[in-house]
């Protein structure tokens, strides 16, 4: 098990105050668009990032968390007619990560972004996202995708699936997507978001089926699929654990579950993180768990005090879930 960071780094002191910090694997992107990178410009990345004496493991293919209007693939969930070019781009990326030596990709299938309701205070006044239905706008209208049903959505996420999933297979490069943050209801904003449930999720990971197809598990967006997180996330994390199906962890935490959370610090939410650490180790999971969401505290350098938190939080758990387990 790995400590790892998905932050992009600001410079090279980042890498340098990473590896002081503990971090050893990362998920880092070159600069630009992915569907414009070269072979050349993911080996000087890994490059520098091994000179730090960390592992490049991991980028995000140009499917991101953002709402699809500002998506840099946008025809593959809409079904537009740069579908097929944008999906070749893909498979060509998978490509030059695994000449690059990188051996894992993390994408999202999303359409409407991460909806969120007002912040609230959590602990010591720090600042959290948070989602009520009772507060979200439930007649928010339909965007670029236009009304989604599950049907069409799983059409589309399997024409996608069908021709990147042989590449990845082929090349060894594991695909882990995010699931959809977070369980919305039917129709909200005109989609159906069938990566926003636990039986989703379980019908995901089975089409096309591969070893190298996969999630990153995001515990804290899980969570919010749950009426009883507290109690519910052990057997989900067993459940995709023991069929080898979690490729990154976002190990972060929410108070609360379905349609009414507030994400909090790993230590303070609803699900018991020492608990789930230990049965991530249980199902022999072997690569990063990585902060995620963090609460928005005081002072000039807010996030990376925040991240450092969960760093030195994540690390200490996962020393002694190996110190108990054995390693």
């Amino acid at each position: 098990m790995k400590l790892g960071t998905q932050l992009q780094a600001r410079d090279e002191t980042d890498f340098e105050v990473w590896a002081q910090l503990g971090i050893t694997h990362l998920c880092q992107d070159p600069a630009g668009n992915p569907h414009d990178w070269t072979l050349d410009d993911l080996l000087r990345l890994r490059e520098t990032i091994e000179s730090y004496g960390l592992v490049h493991d991991m980028v995000q293919l140009p499917l991101s968390s953002r709402p699809i209007e500002q998506g840099q693939s946008p025809d593959i969930l809409t079904a537009g007619p740069d579908r097929d070019r944008q999906i070749d781009s893909i498979c060509n990326l998978i490509r030059n990560i695994s000449r690059a030596g990188i051996p894992a990709a993390k994408y999202n299938l999303n359409i409407i972004g991460i909806p969120r309701t007002p912040m609230e205070a959590g602990r010591g006044g720090a600042q959290a996202e948070a989602f009520r239905w009772d507060l979200a706008d439930q007649s928010a209208p339909p965007g670029l995708a236009g009304v989604l049903d599950a049907d069409t959505n799983w059409e589309r996420i399997d024409y996608f699936l069908e021709r990147v999933v042989p590449v990845a297979e082929e090349y060894r490069v594991r695909l882990a997507c995010h699931p959809h943050d977070p369980y919305t209801p039917p129709g909200y904003k005109g989609v159906t978001r069938v990566l926003g449930t636990v039986e989703g999720l379980q019908k995901f990971v089975m089409m096309r089926e591969s070893a190298f197809h996969g999630l990153n598990f995001c515990q804290g967006t899980v969570g919010e699929m749950l009426e009883d997180p507290a109690r519910e996330i052990f057997d989900v994390i067993r459940w995709f654990g023991t069929r080898g199906k979690l490729f990154n962890i976002h190990f972060r935490n929410i108070a609360g579950g379905r349609l009414s959370f507030r994400e909090t610090f790993p230590e303070e939410g609803s699900m018991d993180m020492w608990e789930s650490m230990k049965a991530y180790r249980a199902c022999g999971y072997p690569y990063m768990f990585m902060p995620d969401h963090m609460p928005h505290i005081s002072g000039p350098n807010e996030r990376g005090v925040a991240f450092a938190f969960g760093y030195g939080y994540i690390r200490a758990l996962i020393q002694a879930a190996e110190a108990e387990h054995g390693r």
